[in-house]
């Protein structure tokens, strides 16, 4: 009599298992999101005296961590500036890295381009496809003159396969495109399910570990813009890379929201050409347009890891006779938002409670820096009293709730960036601008302590 097959519910959002179906994921809290998977086998095999035996080698048997020793990893470039800057220098032999995105976002033109590009350095490079065959993939490199010897595609999406064409190849770097289409045969779920990537990931991590092979995998994001499959998946890889920016925007941004072998502040820019991605080594003029002398418009200086950006953030506040006032907001949290309306109404006394309010910033960079509060607080204050701001300034400070503006970090940074770009006033905090006042030449500082200073300093009257 055949032996029945074990099963059990698993949810696809963060991979909690239960043995029967719910509608609502006591792991997560999602709904509908449990699905039926076949339990594998355990394999044979038995503890205690009778059991097997394993060979350690001296390498393999626990050690003094002073005892250990420390290889140096030296990293390799992808070809990529912005993309190694987001890695913390380059890539690393032997680590895994997760790249997310919306689809179209330029996830695998990105991957192709840098495959070709490390190819073209002397490196053995395996690009395996799941979702082309060989011969879109050749059309997409000649589009993105991405062609080199050294660069093999296979369209494959069995792991088992593709773990043969690891051993044949002995690639130095592996490109998996994506991980949602492999699959291992003895796991009796569809591709793409939390059992499949899970187990997928674990033999990539596996590989990549014990040959030392660097490889970057590409995952699918949900509707919600999180990363499809299980959470786990998140803290196998060594790095997770989330791609950001809308299809039809002209530009992307590559953040690191985990780096084991850097920091996850950094920030990578590229621009959407018919060539495909292309670095953008000089972001601030991307963000800052040539028009100058609106009410509400301020700009930012803000610092990305080591990388300072001046971006343009524009506010909108008008009279609405609907109650409750409208507060929006894009690329800026919107409850700050609600803080420092709420602290110009109390300490400047501007009347905004009835005025609808509107924060966005040009180019739509994510900003969730103290620094940017008091840039945001003149935006604002400047299109509800229709005043324009003073010409070529820049706005820094973060802001505290009885009005006082507070020191930020990397003070030096952000003007010697503005001073670069041809402004010529700063308004920051005081604290600061004592600090700089004897070592910054070339461009005006004014140093605020209250909000309502730096109003009256970035909005002189005449």
């Amino acid at each position: 009599m055949a032996k029945k097959k074990k099963t059990v519910f698993v949810c696809q959002d963060c991979g909690y298992e239960t043995p029967k179906w719910l509608g609502k994921c006591p792991g997560c809290g999602a709904w509908n999101t449990m699905v039926e998977e076949v339990v594998a086998p355990e394999t044979g095999g038995s503890s205690g005296s009778g059991g097997l035996r394993l060979g350690l080698s001296d390498a393999q048997k626990p050690q003094p961590i002073g005892e250990v020793a420390i290889e140096d990893l030296p990293r390799f470039a992808t070809g990529s500036e912005e993309l190694d800057r987001v890695l913390g220098g380059g890539v690393i032999p032997g680590s895994m890295v997760l790249i997310v995105g919306d689809p179209g976002v330029g996830k695998s033109s990105l991957t192709l381009r840098v495959c070709a590009d490390v190819a073209r350095a002397g490196r053995s490079v395996l690009y395996v496809t799941g979702e082309e065959s060989t011969r879109q993939v050749r059309m997409r490199g000649d589009r993105l003159n991405a062609i080199a010897d050294k660069l093999y595609v296979v369209s494959e999406t069995n792991m088992e396969t593709i773990e043969a064409h690891i051993e044949n190849t002995k690639p130095e770097l592996l490109v998996i495109d994506s991980i949602q289409t492999v699959f291992k045969p003895e796991v009796q779920s569809a591709p793409g399910s939390v059992s499949q990537v899970r187990e997928c990931a674990v033999d990539i991590l596996r590989i990549a570990k014990s040959k030392g092979i660097a490889a970057f995998v590409i995952g699918h994001v949900t509707k919600e813009g999180n990363l499809a499959g299980p959470r786990v998946l998140e803290h196998i890889v060594d790095t997770v890379l989330y791609f950001e920016g809308e299809r039809n925007a002209e530009y992307r941004v590559l953040r690191a929201v985990k780096n084991r072998f850097g920091s996850t502040n950094e920030l990578g820019l590229f621009e959407m050409r018919d060539i495909g991605l292309v670095d953008v080594p000089d972001a601030s003029k991307l963000f800052l347009s040539d028009r100058e002398g609106d009410s509400g418009t301020v700009i930012i200086p803000t610092v990305e890891g080591t990388r300072p950006l001046l971006v343009e953030l524009q506010a909108l506040v008008a009279p609405t006779p609907y109650v409750p006032p409208r507060r929006t907001a894009d690329s800026v949290d919107i409850k700050r938002i609600q803080l420092l309306l709420a602290v110009l109404e109390k300490r400047v006394h501007l009347q905004v409670g009835a005025c609808d309010v509107y924060v966005k910033v040009a180019g739509g960079i994510k900003i969730d820096e103290p620094a940017a509060d008091l840039g945001i607080c003149v935006a604002m204050a400047s299109s509800f009293a229709n005043r324009q701001i003073r010409s070529k300034t820049i706005v820094f400070g973060e802001v505290g709730l009885s009005g006082e503006v507070r020191a930020v970090g990397q003070a030096d940074v952000r003007i010697n960036e503005a001073k670069r770009l041809g402004f010529e006033h700063v308004v920051l905090p005081m604290k600061n601008y004592r600090q700089l006042a004897k070592e910054i030449k070339g461009i005006k500082l004014y140093g605020a302590e209250t909000i309502g200073d730096a109003l009256k300093l970035a909005m002189p009257r005449s």
